[in-house]
């Protein structure tokens, strides 16, 4: 992941600074999986394996603080059938990922 930092956004060194944290809204794996001809639910399994490339990167740029937004109250209105998949989904996720986030010290906070 690069950007582009403005002369304002450079430490002393020359270098762009690192923000101290990172917000993410998860949307349109649903879509991006439609427009492919794919089940809606493969974007969604395609977004966690993106959002875990995502997070090693900025963990690797010393972001501190990584803030996801995965699921809209507006989620529940979508069929059962796939508000059922997005949850197995990430609680697959979460099971499979267990011991590596306890290994980075990473703290889930659920609200």
């Amino acid at each position: 992941m690069q950007t582009q930092a403005s002369a304002s956004q450079q430490s002393s060194k020359g270098q762009p600074k690192v923000p101290v944290h990172v917000a993410i809204i998860m949307d349109g794996n649903g879509r991006w999986a439609q427009k492919r001809g794919l089940p809606r639910l493969d974007g969604h399994r395609v977004g966690v394996d993106s959002i875990q490339k995502i997070l090693k990167t900025l963990s690797q740029k010393g972001v501190q603080y990584v803030t996801l937004y995965a699921f809209s109250t507006e989620n529940w209105n979508r069929p059962e059938e796939e508000v059922t998949g997005i949850l197995e989904i990430l609680q697959y996720a979460l099971r499979v990922q267990t011991e590596a986030l306890h290994e980075n010290n990473v703290r889930i906070v659920h609200i």
